[in-house]
Order: structure tokens, then sequence, then C-alpha cells
């Protein structure tokens, strides 16, 4: 079947876990080239390869206190001092000591480690006390040994990802960078300012898919957001094709079904594109779809069409886009935790119902809110994800469900299913 065939028929509706499954491999096979950047540098992108010791972690033994590194039994003679970024001489008499700083290396012959505040000064001014049977410095190895990997490729640099990678010895890291993301608003009946009346809405999505996309890790700025766009054909692919060339990810609000002015499909005909999901068996939001496109160059890029309506379009963005990029970056499949109903939440027959809940994370249970119209914003503004009812099933108090979490800012931790 020809490409063109393809975008014309497109295949059948998915079910909603076999398309988040689908797109996640297509992220995953488009996944673009890692780059090396310098380790200050990679804070949120994704570690392409295992992070690895360059050396044993300490790489040297290391006083854990301020005192006294001494040989030998008490008193002590003192001898010298060491402190942190120097190679000291070798204690070689019985008898001697060295001042010694936090975080300094041990030097060779101590037997140990004599905390400051625990020695005393002798009148010949030597050093008493009594050493910890435990000992009071680290060794070589300890945190971790040469060669041993300590993070798997796949995981997301942090700021504590690259505290490690630098204390390792790495100057650089080997990551897939954060997918580039643009948003064209189709429908010109849409306002951008102002109050909504004489039959004309305020567009809500042109501001939150950047924020919600953000969220996910792509990149993406206001100049990269257009529209509304004129209900034409050719105004849609070219707004398309201009999203395309600098984007990895365009995302389209509205027109994904086959309405008078509805231009999406037509459009990505026009650009050769090929379904990888068109529709999904999903509640709310199934007329979402997800087509690659190639470039001149031979790159691999996606457009991700979300319904008009503002909750749809959402759960479009957690139900294919978000699984999408986690592909893009090379990182695992988002695994979904779960929660406990607090109360009834009904199944939509042979579709899978993605249900706004509110997560109490004190006891990882879940509340359906109000206001869940497909059009609807409220019950979203209030809610910590969407509960997954599978098809021709419903939720019953007790019943313990799939969450799709809403994305987290950079550095916020979900716990208990919750923001």
């Amino acid at each position: 079947m020809s490409t063109e065939t393809a975008v014309a028929a497109g295949p059948p509706t998915l079910d909603w876990a076999q398309a988040r499954s689908r797109v996640y491999e297509a992220g995953a096979a488009a996944a673009p080239e890692p780059v090396e950047l310098p380790v200050a540098e990679a804070d949120g992108e994704t570690l392409a390869e295992p992070l690895t010791t360059l050396t044993d972690l300490p790489a040297f033994p290391t006083s854990s206190v301020d005192g006294w590194a001494v040989r030998g039994a008490a008193p002590w003679r003192i001898v010298g001092r060491v402190l942190a970024g120097s190679t000291p001489p070798p204690l070689t008499s019985d008898g001697t000591a060295v001042e010694i700083a936090t975080g300094a290396m041990v030097p060779e012959g101590a037997a140990g480690v004599l905390r400051v505040e625990e020695s005393t000064r002798t009148a010949e001014g030597l050093v008493a006390g009594t050493l910890r049977a435990a000992p009071e410095w680290r060794t070589p190895g300890e945190e971790a040994h040469a060669g041993e990997e300590l993070l798997p490729a796949g995981t997301p640099v942090d700021p504590g990802v690259i505290g490690l990678a630098a204390s390792c010895g790495y100057d650089t890291l080997r990551v897939r960078r954060a997918p580039r993301a643009a948003v064209i608003i189709f429908g010109d009946e849409l306002l951008t300012a102002g109050r909504p009346g004489d039959g004309r809405v305020r567009d809500s999505l042109g501001p939150a898919v950047p924020a919600w996309l953000r969220r996910y890790g792509c990149t993406i700025t206001s100049a990269d957001v257009v529209g509304p766009v004129a209900d034409t054909l050719t105004a849609h692919v070219d707004a398309l094709r201009r999203g395309l060339a600098g984007a990895d990810l365009v995302c389209s609000t509205g027109g994904t079904m086959h309405g008078p002015v509805d231009h999406l499909h037509p459009a990505l005909r026009e650009l050769g594109a090929e379904y990888v999901v068109n529709t999904v068996a999903v509640r709310p939001g199934f007329p979402m779809l997800l087509a690659r496109v190639v470039g001149a160059d031979g790159r691999v890029r996606f457009v991700a069409g979300l319904p008009g309506n503002p909750q749809s379009a959402i759960v479009s963005v957690v139900s294919l886009v978000a699984p999408l990029l986690a592909g893009l970056r090379g990182r695992a499949m988002p695994e979904l935790p779960r929660v406990t109903l607090v109360e009834p939440v009904p199944g939509r027959g042979d579709h899978t119902h993605l249900a706004l809940v509110r997560v109490d994370a004190a006891d990882n249970t879940a509340t359906p809110v109000r206001h869940v119209g497909s059009a609807m914003l409220r019950g979203l503004a209030g809610a910590q994800g969407f509960a997954v009812i599978a098809p021709g099933t419903g939720g019953e108090p007790g019943d313990m469900v799939p969450l799709v979490p809403l994305p987290l800012l950079p550095g916020e931790r979900v716990q208990g299913g919750a923001r």
C-alpha cells in the first residue's frame, strides 16, 4: 500500500494500550543520535549510555572527620599536616600523627583517624586519645568500584546525576537532547484575547499545550506557537510545513474529524505523511492521531493531531504525546502507578475511559472530580491525573486501577501517583 493510500484510509481504531505502545515504539525508532555535552550543561537531557565509574569511589582513602591520622599506640608525636587536595608522605614510625582535614587523603601506614574533638594535647605537645572501633575514613571503592554501572541508559539527567557524574571524573556526558516542539492552533473562529462571546470561544489550548509539553521535557518557545490558522487546506499545509521545518514534534489542535472545515487529514496527505495511530478507542478524545513525516533530510518528524475540545486534547497529550516523547528521548515507556478508587467511575462500553481524579497521596486513593465534559477545563485544573477504566468494565469503590499522572515540573516528585 502506498503512503498516500495509507494516509487516506488509515489503520483501524486502536485500543488505548495498543496505541500507547505503538507511538512509544515509533518514537524510539526515530530517536535522534546522541550528542556530547559538558556535564554542567546536561541538566534535563537523558543518558544515552550507562554511567559507569571511571575510578573507584572514592579513588583513595579519605578522612571522614577533622582530626589526626595516627600510627601505633598513643600518645603520638605530630609530624605534619594533610589538607584536602594533596598526597601526603607515608607514616613510617609508630607513635606519630599528622593533622588531617575532612576529605584529605589518609597517609599510607596510618592505623586510624582520631577525631579532633576526642583528642587532647599533653604538656609535652603530644596528641592523646582513644580511637573509635569503626574506621573514620572512607576506603577506596566503598561507594563504587571502577567500571561499575551506576545508572542505566535512559536515566533523566538532573542535578543529582550531574553531581555523581562529576564525582566520577566525567567532563562530558553522552546524552539525548530534549525534542523540539511546535504547536499549531486550527480554527480561525477562536479568540486569542478578551472574553468569549458573540459565537466565538477563547483559545485555551494555545497557552496550555506548550506548558504541558515543557513538563514532558520538550523545548518550545512562544515563537513555536502559531495560530489560529485560517480554515483552508492551503493554510493548514503551510502551517504544518513551517512547523515541521524546525520541530521534532508538531502538535495541532482541532480538525481531527472530517467536517467541512477539518483540513488536517487532507493536509497530512499533501505532506506525504503516514499514520502511526488514527483514532483511539478512548473517551474522551478518541479522534486523536499521530502521523510520521519524513523530511527531505531523511529525518523523521511527527504530527500529533489533538482534538479541539480542551479536555480531549489533554487526553491526547497524555495518551499519545507522552509515550512518543519517552521513546524519542531514549527513556523507558512510562509505567502507570495504581490507585484505589473512592467512588464509582462508569465505564464507556468498548472504549477505555480516562476519568479525571483527585489523588490523596497519604493513602493513595483517587476521587473523581466534577466538571469533566470534553469541552471543560474546570475539573482538569483540580485533578492530579486520569484513572484508567478498561473497556467493558466500570470502576467500583475499592478497585485498584492504573493512573495516568498529569506531567510534573522538572524536580517535582510523584508520590502515591499524586503531584
